[in-house]
């Protein structure tokens, strides 16, 4: 198993790259164009990264998993929307009752956040069962 996870970890953290530069694209795109409220438009860069994630941990960190591709993509989306409202959470509370600079508290919610979701994804999202 530690072979897998060797394999895996530098795809999942290539996918993560990918999918929260989409994320920073698209919240900084809709509020420097259509002056949206960054919270608002975090939510709309959250969905478009959730595909760049799912498809790319889907073929690339955990390909051949074999979970139906409608299954994986429940179980990822719903550790998504997790992680998401965790980061909104944990990020609001290091804001507010730390001396932190807003950077630093992003970089541990983040980290803390991909942490989690890969070993959900990689314990239940992609992975498969008899019964699956």
């Amino acid at each position: 198993m530690p072979d897998v996870h060797a394999r895996r970890i530098p795809r999942f953290i290539a996918v993560g790259t990918a999918a929260a530069l989409v994320h920073w694209l698209v919240v900084t795109a809709i509020v420097q164009t259509l002056h949206w409220h960054p919270l608002i438009a975090n939510v709309l860069g959250w969905i478009v990264a959730l595909q760049v994630s799912f498809f790319g941990h889907h073929r690339m960190t955990f390909q051949g998993h074999g979970v139906p591709m409608w299954r994986s993509a429940m179980r990822f989306s719903a550790i998504s929307a997790g992680g998401f409202l965790v980061n909104e959470l944990a990020y609001a509370a290091l804001l507010r009752w730390t001396d932190q600079s807003y950077q630093v508290s992003l970089v541990i919610v983040l980290l803390g956040v991909a942490v989690l979701t890969y070993l959900l994804s990689s314990r239940w999202a992609f992975l498969a069962r008899p019964q699956d």
